[in-house]
């Protein structure tokens, strides 16, 4: 299991915070100095980098993993929107992407976003608008199959109003949920993440419908000021809902 790494160091003398303090430069905003100072003093952006992770979103989906279990030996993964490639990365050794483990099936993951992401070791990389006509099709060929598990780390480009961005990763997200249900194989898993807000009750109703498990989780590696939690959703049911049985 991954625990949270401590922010703090400690000396002699017990735990001082050694917060890095950032000046605002002359002709950069406040906010990008708040940014900046954040990042410097965030415990999961250090972690990523000593780790080799892509980014610090990287530990968002190994806790959720670790607390779920979808990433399994043998497992076929789509990760929609996957720049920079984080997520994937992490999932290459759960699911015996690279067949390291001969004593284990090995599985396949197909990484999916409009711009190019620097290639990763066991992961097929497509350069492709999911949400474009016949994505699907070209995803499945390359799995071999359906998917047993499609996740998904976007966010829509922020307006800097709460409400609206709320609505467009809610459109997101459920863009992304269609596309998983063009390709996820029965008893599949849907990760995504959401912003609080209200508008995604609809989402969740269609998601306790067409899966027997569904959760809403604030991983310890999500920031406490974000709004942002991920929805789990396993046990997918819709090829039953498809061919009418269990209506």
């Amino acid at each position: 299991m991954t625990k949270p790494p401590s922010g703090k160091q400690t000396s002699g003398r017990g735990q001082r915070d050694l917060r890095v303090k950032v000046k605002t430069a002359k002709g950069r905003r406040l906010s990008s100095t708040l940014w900046l100072e954040r990042q410097l003093n965030d415990p999961y952006v250090a972690r990523a980098k000593r780790e080799g992770y892509r980014g610090r979103a990287a530990f968002k989906i190994m806790e959720l993993d670790d607390r779920y279990e979808f990433l399994k030996p043998g497992a076929r993964v789509v990760d929609l929107g996957c720049a920079p490639g984080g997520w994937c990365q992490v999932a290459v050794p759960r699911i015996n992407a690279l067949g390291e483990n001969a004593k284990k099936p090995q599985g396949r993951i197909i990484g999916v976003d409009l711009q190019e992401v620097e290639p990763i070791a066991g992961v097929e990389l497509l350069l492709l608008d999911f949400l474009a006509e016949g994505a699907e099709d070209q995803v499945k060929a390359l799995l071999g199959g359906r998917a047993d598990v499609v996740m998904s780390d976007m966010a829509a480009a922020a307006s800097g109003h709460k409400g609206t961005d709320h609505l467009r990763i809610i459109a997101l997200i459920e863009a992304a949920l269609a596309f998983a249900y063009d390709v996820l194989e029965d008893g599949g898993t849907f990760v995504a993440k959401v912003l609080a807000g209200g508008a995604e009750n609809q989402m969740q109703a269609e998601l306790k419908r067409n899966f027997t498990k569904v959760a809403n989780v604030k991983p310890p590696s999500s920031r406490a000021d974000s709004s942002e939690k991920f929805v789990i959703a396993m046990g997918f049911r819709g090829r039953a809902r498809e061919t009418g049985e269990g209506e």
